[in-house]
């Protein structure tokens, strides 16, 4: 077998930052979710997509890691790799959620405290392995494919999604990939704009609706951003990582496009949102070069958080949201928790990362080795 630890390239600091940017707008998104009384009145509105810039930004990482070490890497290799790396955090991320689970209680859930111990260590162990558990078994009621820690679904995609670049189109030349791209991008505008709501939210459950939001969510992002490394030039843009971060940012935090009566008008700015904007994002952020220490320190520490945050917070938005709904808060009340809950959030990934995903990549990186 050959070794899969192959020789380290260097690394976009710039795209680790950005990543640690939508990490920190997903968790700001899911706690004003839980004051909106609608999606058009949610505060961040567009933070759900950032789990599309994810799908973007690992299809343009994946590309730049791997596409040339195929002569040196076999397929197991590779799936070996990509479990290393994301694996751990998803076990840290459903025992995390199980923890909170166990000990919770909600109007938003009434027959939580009924579902008995042995049910949800299962689904917890089930969620170890990312495989989805259909609507009949989900023990929350929010039918989410993994209902101990919801943004699993994403890691899931993000699976199927490195399968299909292993077993297939990392050998699409790039008119083929680009073809790809293309009907992909049709896809994703079909559903933005013939959606009933209007947007891209969706893709956690496991029913034919939510499948095809899921697929359609990771399809052109994720090929995209393949094709994004393979044909583009990049310059050097100067102050890359600030004007990424506040276009990133400004994306994010858009409000509502239009009304009830004109939904497609949101579903639009989604799917160029999608399709235009995050490819100059990530074309922006992968131009820059940081400058001073400072710089390349506050990047590195958000791109090592990024992960964790993601996989590990929403457990804590399960506590926090229901704790609105019990008491029916308001956010002006409920800012300090708010604030609390970010910050726990930033401090809970930060120990995963340092105490359990470091330590357990390194060790079993050296027993691959071996």
């Amino acid at each position: 077998m050959q070794n899969p630890t192959l020789p380290t390239k260097k690394h976009y600091a710039i795209l680790d930052g950005l990543r640690g940017v939508a990490a920190i707008m997903v968790v700001a998104f899911h706690i004003m979710e839980a004051h909106a009384t609608s999606r058009f009145d949610q505060v961040i509105n567009h933070g759900y997509l950032a789990v599309d810039f994810f799908f973007l930004l690992s299809g343009f990482v994946i590309s730049y890691a791997y596409d040339d070490r195929w002569s040196k890497m076999s397929l197991g290799d590779f799936f070996k790799i990509r479990l290393i790396r994301l694996q751990p955090m998803v076990i840290m991320g459903m025992i995390v959620g199980a923890l909170c689970f166990y000990f919770q209680d909600s109007v938003l859930w009434p027959n939580i405290h009924q579902v008995p111990l042995w049910k949800m260590l299962l689904i917890m162990v089930i969620g170890f392995t990312l495989i989805p558990v259909p609507t009949s078994m989900d023990i929350r009621g929010w039918q989410e494919m993994h209902p101990l820690d919801g943004p699993g679904w994403s890691l899931f995609f993000e699976y199927i999604g490195n399968i299909l670049y292993a077993l297939f189109v990392r050998k699409f030349s790039n008119t083929a990939l680009a073809v790809l791209v293309f009907l992909s991008g049709c896809f994703l505008i079909h559903l933005t704009l013939t959606s009933p709501n209007g947007d891209v939210i969706g893709g956690w459950s496991l029913v034919p609706e939510q499948l095809h939001i899921g697929f359609a969510r990771l399809l052109f992002p994720f090929f995209g951003g393949l094709l994004l490394h393979r044909i583009v030039t990049l310059t050097t843009i100067k102050n890359a990582f600030l004007w990424s971060s506040l276009l990133l940012i400004v994306v994010l935090a858009m409000p509502r496009i239009g009304d009830s009566t004109t939904v497609w008008q949101n579903g639009l700015y989604d799917s160029l949102s999608i399709i235009i904007l995050f490819p100059l994002i990530v074309y922006i952020g992968a131009s820059g070069t940081l400058e001073g220490k400072n710089a390349s320190r506050v990047c590195q520490f958000l791109g090592d958080i990024s992960y964790p945050i993601y996989i590990t917070h929403y457990p804590l938005i399960y506590i926090y949201t229901a704790w609105v709904a019990n008491g029916k808060i308001p956010f002006q009340e409920a800012l300090p928790m708010s604030i609390l809950t970010v910050v726990s959030s930033i401090v809970l990934a930060y120990a995963c990362l340092k105490w359990y995903d470091e330590p357990v990549r390194n060790w079993l990186k050296k027993k691959v080795a071996k």
